[in-house]
């Protein structure tokens, strides 16, 4: 024994091991992003209809092995369809190198914070009207064919004129404002809802579609309630409700200043988190 375990030891190079970490790796983030997302049920499925194709083949149950056999046989394709929605998201992801700038979003500083305060300033009154807004800040993931859904206005970023966008009398106010850059690039767009069955009764259309648009991109989404007034930031399918305008302000700042801090940006939810201002959406 203690020969065979020298013999394996030797055999064993650095190629190997690099190997094995990379293979370990990929595996622990492919059952990460599994674990994250509605792909959960459906693993658990397939592991079952797998389960069955053996024990039919065991116990010589014929024509069940025959019918298991020829949904394996196109179990591919299958799973391309099924999953669809999470290898789209999990190739955006991947696609999202810190090593390629993005395209949208670039500004300096001083032009950061003046679109930072003429947003703070456009959700405190939005909320303190209760006025309903919708408003998608689009990053490294384009979102030309969102834009495509509403009015190209490609205006630059104003209190004022983001107000005026989600006004109860304005033709664009139903629908969602995409923000690209330091421009409000095209308003009343129609965004794909959340599939999501556990959020809250509590959250209607506009929360719904904010979320969804999350899912399926790397956008960062604003959302004030119309009938409550209460601000909520939605990213990465995920809703944070009950924010103050300072805790939005310093989310915004990451976004438009500290571009990449993910670790600024994962200690302020986790300052969110302490203070109780954040709230699951499965909740």
């Amino acid at each position: 024994m203690e020969g065979f375990l020298n013999n394996l030891a030797s055999d064993i190079g650095v190629t190997d091991i690099i190997d094995i970490l990379i293979v370990a790796f990929v595996v622990y983030k492919i059952l990460g992003f599994i674990r994250e997302s509605r792909a959960e049920q459906l693993v658990k499925g397939l592991l079952v209809l797998v389960a069955a194709f053996f024990l039919s083949d065991w116990f010589h149950l014929h024509t069940l092995n025959w019918i298991l056999k020829g949904t394996m046989t196109v179990g591919i394709i299958a799973l391309i369809v099924v999953f669809q929605p999470e290898l789209r998201r999990g190739l955006e992801y991947m696609g999202r190198s810190k090593i390629i700038k993005p395209v949208f979003g670039k500004v300096d500083k001083v032009k950061g914070k003046m679109i930072v305060t003429e947003f703070a300033e456009a959700l405190e009154t939005m909320s303190t009207d209760k006025t309903g807004a919708l408003i998608v800040i689009e990053r490294e993931t384009a979102l030309e064919d969102i834009c495509e859904t509403g009015t190209i206005i490609n205006a630059d970023i104003s209190a004022e004129l983001i107000v005026n966008l989600f006004y109860e009398g304005s033709p664009l106010h139903d629908g969602a404002v995409i923000v690209r850059g330091d421009k409000l690039y095209s308003a009343g767009c129609v965004l794909p809802l959340t599939q999501n069955k556990n959020l809250s009764k509590d959250l209607g259309t506009r929360h719904r579609a904010g979320i969804g648009i999350t899912e399926n991109s790397d956008a960062l989404v604003l959302v004030v309630s119309e009938e409550t007034g209460i601000i909520s930031i939605a990213e990465d399918g995920k809703l944070d409700r009950f924010l103050d305008i300072k805790t939005v302000e310093k989310i915004l700042l990451n976004v438009y200043i500290n571009k990449g801090t993910e670790k600024q940006v994962s200690g302020l939810k986790s300052a969110i988190n302490r203070l109780g201002r954040k709230k699951d959406v499965s909740e």
